[in-house]
């Protein structure tokens, strides 16, 4: 089998076979196949496409290109859930307690963040010892013991497809529904849980902007998973103004503590309980979406959910005191109110604006290999919807550095949108898929 026939045959609009795929995704992890022949095939699937199969081949052959996680040692359906990314989104935080507090076991496997959207691992490595490295078998047991476990994806999980995503980064090749699909889901099928949830992200702060776009990206990771004997279920939520009021990670652990004590925000809130109920259902513990909703929101105000956090943060090393306002987590020295100057409603909030100035702050990593502050971020008081007065404060900068102050102070009074007529507040959930 030759690369070039490869290239060529995808180059001209025709289907891979899976011999063909398989061979291909083998170079890739190998060493065999070159760069410039990955990244000429990488172009000429993001002209041609895929059809279905080849993309569920793709993801299969990746997902078994290294390591596979087997769970079958822990009891009962063992679920997971993916997010595509977006600004202030800690829903993780909130879902796997309230998850694990129904007797659904969660193993989850995060990355850290890169660019405006967080990294769930940034956020846990926010708590003074958490631990988001352990061995395989304290993994299984921390899972089989407490239902809860969050640790850093390995080395050694699909190595196809970091090499693959590194080649897509610098050759224009990232947006690519096969290639986004196959890539996120190949992680998924490897990590070994046999429900997935996906939070498939619309709007100015996600990857993907259209609905046309994330519908299609959803049904496309659905597809590959159930493929792969998976059960998958996905919502498709607003990301054009960040998700709850913080953002940067001290801040999101804080409001996802608040949360789970019943006082976070209204949106992550909702999320967070739907979320949760579509992974409950997955993991077997309720007959319907209806049943599972009532036992997430049970958990949460029985304060179940919050007991299971604890144990879980307890579990990996972390420390926290919850007598303190902070929860001890690291807090910024500088802490600047930007103030509204007239009296007008918040029409719209960019969230990909906020997501930059936080990154500015020294929250996020414009590289790999970045050092990022726990502590900087953004505190949202005010939302599209709401009606200010002049002097109201809109937001709270978290700052360690003036310099940094500075320039995200300018592209935070640029994410607010004013209007003098009363702004009708968009749904969060667009739609569930499943």
């Amino acid at each position: 089998m030759k690369m070039p026939y490869i290239i060529e045959k995808k180059r001209d609009g025709k289907d891979l076979s899976r011999e063909e795929i398989e061979f291909l995704v083998r170079g890739i992890a190998d060493g065999t196949i070159p760069d410039y022949q990955i990244s000429a095939w990488a172009m000429a699937v993001y002209f041609r496409g895929m059809n279905p199969r080849e993309t569920r081949d793709l993801a299969l052959a990746m997902a078994y290109s290294g390591e596979v996680i087997e769970l079958s040692a822990v009891e009962g359906v063992k679920v997971d859930k993916h997010s595509t990314g977006g600004v202030g989104d800690k829903t993780t935080l909130v879902v796997i307690p309230l998850v694990a507090a129904t007797g659904v076991p969660v193993a989850k496997m995060s990355g850290r963040g890169l660019g405006h959207t967080g990294g769930t691992i940034d956020k846990f490595e926010s708590i003074t010892g958490f631990k988001v490295e352990m061995a395989y078998p304290a993994f299984l047991q921390q899972v089989s013991q407490i239902k809860a476990a969050v640790v850093s994806q390995s080395g050694n999980l699909v190595p196809a497809d970091k090499r693959l995503y590194a080649i897509r980064d610098v050759t224009a090749t990232i947006d690519s529904i096969p290639l986004i699909a196959s890539s996120v889901m190949s992680k998924k099928i490897a990590s070994g849980a046999e429900g997935i949830v996906l939070d498939v992200k619309v709007g100015s702060g996600a990857f993907m902007k259209s609905y046309e776009k994330a519908s299609q990206l959803a049904k496309t990771m659905i597809d590959i998973g159930r493929g792969a004997g998976r059960k998958v279920a996905a919502l498709l939520s607003n990301m054009d103004q960040p998700l709850g009021n913080a953002v940067g990670n001290a801040l999101e652990v804080k409001e996802a503590i608040d949360t789970l004590q019943g006082q976070g925000p209204p949106d992550l809130e909702e999320l967070s309980l739907e979320l949760a109920a579509q992974m409950i259902v997955l993991g077997e513990k309720a007959a319907s979406i209806n049943d599972a909703r009532d036992l997430a929101r049970a958990a949460l105000k029985s304060g179940l959910g919050l007991v299971s956090w604890k144990q879980m943060v307890e579990t990996q090393g972390g420390e926290l005191n919850y007598s303190l306002p902070s929860y001890g987590l690291p807090e910024a020295a500088i802490k600047e109110r930007i103030l509204a100057d007239k009296r007008a409603y918040i029409e719209n909030l960019d969230a990909l604006k906020i997501g930059q100035a936080a990154m500015l702050l020294g929250a996020g990593r414009e590289r790999l290999g970045d050092i990022i502050d726990y502590a900087v971020g953004i505190e949202l008081l005010k939302k599209p919807g709401d009606l200010v007065e002049a002097g109201d404060t809109l937001a709270i900068i978290h700052a360690n550095d003036p310099g940094r102050l500075e320039m995200a102070r300018k592209i935070l009074l640029d994410a607010y949108h004013f209007s003098d007529e009363a702004v009708e507040k968009k749904p969060l959930i667009i739609e569930t898929i499943s």
